[in-house]
Parts: C-alpha cells; structure tokens; sequence
C-alpha cells in the first residue's frame, strides 16, 4: 500500500489515496499505522476518495482516522495537508477546491508558486455555540465564559461545535505538563458526553495569541487548525480580540479572520515529508 507523509505545522498525517475505493481499513488498523513505535506514525490517517455529493458541486472526498481509531468530522490541519496533496498529485488540479467531509463540504483556496500548492486559505464555516451541538450536559443555551470544576480544578470555559466540540480556556500560563494534565481532564469530563478537544489561550494583544490544544483523540499536537478558529471565535465572543488575529502554535502560525461574525477563514501552510510502501496491508 502507498502511502504519502504530510504534515500542517507540525500536525501530521498520512494520506492515502484510495480514488479506486480498493483499500479498506478501520479505525484498528488506522491506530496501528499512526503508532510511533511499531507503525510510520502520525496523528491521523486520511483518506482520498471519490465524493459521493457531485451533485452538492463536491470535487473530492476526505475520510479521516485519529490515532486512536476514532473518526472525526473533519480536521483543519489535515484539510489543508488533504487539499495540497489533491493539487500537486493533479487529483484535482483547481486552485478552489470543494471538499466532502463529515462535517459538510469545505471551500479551499489554493495559493500556487511554480505549479506547487504553498497555502491553503479554508472556509471554515461557522461556530456553532448551541449546547445540544457540541453538546455538553450545562443546562444553558450557550456556554460561554461558564465556571466549571472538574476534579477540584475550576475554569472558565466557552464551548463550541466547529465542525468538531471544541472549548477553550483563557489562561497566563501554557506549561506543557499542565496543558497535558488539565487537557485529559476536560477532553474526558461528566460535561462533554461525547469528549472534547481543548485549547488553551494566551493573549498577547488584541491580534496575537498563543494556542496549545489537547486534541481529542490525538492527545497534545503541535496544532489544531479548528482550535485556532475556535479560540479566535471564543476571543471574539469575549471581546479579548479583534477579528483578524496571527495564531501562534507550537508548531507555526495560522492566520484565522471571523469577518463581521460571518464564517471564518483559516489561512496556513501544508507540507510534504516523504512518500513510502507499507508493506503489511
């Protein structure tokens, strides 16, 4: 089986193309693949597939494993390693890219130097702050700037669906030892029946800040492409930022825009690492 290596600051994933729907794998063997030790490794496994939405003006499809077998709507990081991967192998050769996901179709805006997809700017679409969406079990409409303790540790949150649950914790200190621990802590908590991811936020100023994500089931990544819309979305909600704002991660900087509260833009780069044979599937 062919397999391609990419990664968007840091996140990494390996994708597969499977535009003949001839391979066939589940979330045990996606955890197998993504294992450091015994597998190639990464964060997720995503799949190129045929849309099954031509008529919804769908180029192309994206199917996604995290590391853990579980399988999320979508992923930021990976749709825009999913959308150069497409571009440069002449899959779909279009600078706007329409994109089938779990989570509805993605708009992507390729941005080309010498034939070779550089940045990917993604619609995003836009938050959801419904409680029942995300959902979490706090008997409000909204959880925004909502105290909440979990295990002795009280935070204030705002949750929301983009695309997948995320909440968000305004914070002064980003130690990784204490986004590891309160991240496994809120991701698992009696509040989010169906998990969360977690993003943990320093602001700098009203157009910088600094993210560290606990991703839910993929555990502490170097970035999170929907945290990073997230925890604009929460900056904005609680007036802490302006619209357009540089998101600094572990691994790089995207540059996220919630224009007038409509959908939010995503603008970041993908980059190719390598291409394999694995030989046991």
């Amino acid at each position: 089986m062919k397999f391609w290596k990419y990664h968007g600051l840091g996140n990494d994933f390996i994708i597969i193309n499977n535009m003949e729907s001839k391979i066939s794998l589940d979330g045990n063997a996606a955890m197998k693949l993504c294992h450091r030790r015994f597998g190639i490794g990464a964060d997720g496994v995503i799949f190129v597939e045929q849309s099954t939405q031509a008529q919804a003006q769908a180029d192309i499809r994206m199917l996604m494993y995290n590391s853990d077998g579980s399988r999320p709507e979508m992923c930021g990081n990976g749709i825009r390693c999913f959308a150069k991967f497409v571009y440069d192998k002449g899959i779909v050769k279009k600078n706007s890219i329409a994109v089938e996901t779990d989570a509805g179709i993605m708009n992507i805006e390729m941005k080309v130097e010498a034939d070779i997809a550089r940045t990917a700017i993604v619609n995003m679409g836009q938050p959801d702050f419904s409680a029942a969406m995300i959902p979490v079990t706090i008997q409000k409409p909204e959880v925004i700037n909502h105290e909440v303790d979990i295990e002795g540790n009280k935070f204030k949150i705002t949750s929301m669906r983009m695309g997948v649950p995320h909440t968000v914790v305004f914070i002064d200190s980003l130690e990784d030892d204490s986004v590891i621990k309160l991240g496994k802590l809120i991701e698992s908590s009696e509040y989010f029946p169906r998990k969360t991811n977690v993003n943990f936020v320093k602001v700098l100023d009203r157009k910088n800040i600094i993210l560290r994500t606990w991703e839910r089931g993929a555990g502490y990544t170097y970035a999170c492409g929907t945290g990073a819309c997230a925890s604009v979305a929460a900056g904005i909600v609680n007036n802490l930022i302006e619209e357009k704002v540089k998101v600094q991660l572990r691994g790089g900087d995207l540059i996220i825009h919630w224009k007038d509260r409509g959908d939010i833009y995503m603008e970041g780069p993908a980059t190719e690492v390598f291409e394999g044979i694995c030989s046991n599937w």
